[in-house]
């Protein structure tokens, strides 16, 4: 199974929700493959914001190889499941769908609400990482039974 975690820059959150599942689903020996992309092009070719890397490394997870990309619309062959962390990046991943297959493949990260993006409030990486820990783990979870 091949997962797309999408932010807005792809420096944040989506790089924790990349790194988390992907250290989760090592754990459970999946086989899964994780990836991450941001909607914005502005952070291409760069590491997670230092910040992303410090929660992810006080939990043993090391997303510091990560380099930014952003989403194109040829994603959509390449992964089975595109999780978007906010209203926002949902509307701009489903702009670029041809068809209701790619649009099925889209679907907001949390069941109820968005992940709150950290990056102009640094005590809101803790929260987030905690956030996207919690919903991870119900997702390997949910998508077990497709794999």
């Amino acid at each position: 199974m091949k997962i797309l975690m999408v932010c807005l820059g792809n420096i944040c959150r989506s790089p924790l929700a990349h790194g988390v599942m992907q250290h989760l689903v090592d754990e459970e020996g999946l086989g899964w493959s994780i990836d991450s992309a941001g909607t914005g092009d502005w952070h291409v070719g760069e590491a997670p914001d230092r910040r992303s890397i410090a929660v992810a490394k006080k939990y043993g997870v090391d997303i510091s190889t990560q380099r930014a990309q952003q989403f194109l619309s040829p994603f959509f062959a390449s992964y089975d499941h595109i999780f978007v962390m906010d209203e926002s990046n949902y509307r701009n991943v489903l702009s670029l769908t041809n068809d209701e297959k790619e649009r099925s493949k889209v679907r907001m990260f949390l069941k109820e609400g968005i992940v709150p993006d950290p990056y102009y409030d640094a005590n809101q990486f803790e929260p987030v990482y905690q956030m996207v820990e919690k919903r991870c783990r119900e997702l390997i979870a949910e998508l077990r039974g497709e794999a």
